[in-house]
């Protein structure tokens, strides 16, 4: 079989038997009767071992299509067959090819790829895709140690749109749908670029729901604990050594929220992380801090707020506020676009189910 003219060389799809895809408009919404009539598609890659990094360890990559698109999938080599409806099939052969065009670029297929790569699959494959949903596939960004990060959902794809046309950028909705990580990956790749000077990195130093009493050495010592999953993510798309030396220089600055009064941020990208944890008081005051060539991202998830009960977040009133201004952007993450894990996506369901209808009963 003849290797594919694609430019990303995904590899060759065999028209043997199979039926022009019919009714996408129902992608997400059901099967129509054409669409239901099983119909056969073959694969055929270039490379066999890439192919296998697609259909990843024992398989996995390709039991997870097979579950979430409802088809049936065999790989023998380099060719994967895929029978079962139409539509199906259709966006299963565009899954498979987009994760063979990224391994061929040399980046990694993990779970949470083929997660995000459905997800675009099915969204380019839909005759009226939403206005957000780029033809082209899901945004991306680049840094040195982590390559290519592309979005995995489509508010991810939005998040990082905005990211990019907004200096000053709200993001609220549930963990683990990316909204610090993604934030901090952005800011890495703005340094990098030389776009910006610095990075300044905050959050609210308040303990979740306990309270841990006197805390041992310099100042440092005592907040990094509250700081920890800023640095984590820092790591992640920096070099431990470049992080260190940045952080001696000043390039890097991860600093409570409460170190935030009186100056005034030039040159830099500042990220507020966990900001359902500051007073309308501190949002303000971090707010203004605005300066000349920055950007600005804030995060949280208000219904995970740590105040004391009484005390309203700054989060949600400065949402209110300022939202509906043209230069600033807001992203709201949901339940369903978790992408940490899919215990982890039941988990943040369930408690909102629990919460609505406590609501209802009140």
């Amino acid at each position: 079989m003849k290797p594919s003219d694609r430019p990303d060389g995904a590899g060759t799809r065999a028209g043997a038997g199979r039926e022009s895809p019919v009714g996408r408009e129902a992608v997400g919404g059901g099967l129509n009767r054409a669409d239901a009539a099983p119909t056969e598609v073959t694969l055929a890659f270039e490379d066999n071992r890439l192919a296998s990094l697609v259909l990843g360890q024992y398989d996995q990559n390709l039991a997870k299509i097979e579950r979430k698109l409802g088809v049936s999938a065999h790989a023998n080599g380099n060719h994967i067959t895929i029978k079962g409806p139409a539509d199906a099939c259709e966006n299963a052969r565009r899954v498979f090819e987009n994760l063979y065009g990224r391994v061929k670029l040399g980046q990694t297929v993990s779970l949470g790829d083929v997660d995000g790569a459905i997800q675009e699959g099915v969204l380019q494959g839909s005759l009226f895709p939403r206005d957000e949903t780029p033809k082209g596939g899901f945004e991306q960004l680049t840094t040195r140690k982590k390559g290519v990060v592309r979005a995995r959902n489509a508010a991810q794809d939005v998040y990082l749109r905005q990211l990019k046309q907004h200096e000053l950028v709200f993001a609220e909705g549930p963990a683990g749908t990316g909204k610090t990580w993604l934030a901090v990956g952005f800011a890495v790749s703005l340094l990098e670029k030389g776009i910006v000077e610095r990075l300044i990195l905050s959050r609210p130093a308040v303990e979740a729901g306990e309270r841990l009493g006197f805390l041992p050495g310099d100042m440092k010592d005592k907040v990094d604990p509250y700081l920890r999953p800023i640095y984590d993510a820092l790591h992640d798309f920096m070099d431990g050594r470049i992080v260190e030396r940045g952080m001696q220089t000043g390039m890097i600055e991860v600093a409570p929220l409460a170190f935030m009064r009186g100056r005034t941020l030039t040159n830099a990208c500042v990220l507020l992380d966990e900001a359902q944890n500051a007073t309308s008081m501190q949002m303000k005051m971090f707010l203004t801090r605005l300066g000349e060539n920055s950007r600005m991202i804030v995060t949280g998830d208000p219904t995970q707020t740590d105040l004391p009960i009484g005390q309203r977040s700054g989060l949600g009133e400065a949402i209110g506020l300022l939202s509906g201004l043209e230069e600033i952007g807001h992203v709201v993450f949901k339940d369903s676009d978790v992408v940490r894990h899919d215990l982890v996506r039941r988990i943040v369901t369930a408690y909102e189910a629990a919460a609505r209808r406590a609501q209802e009963q009140r």
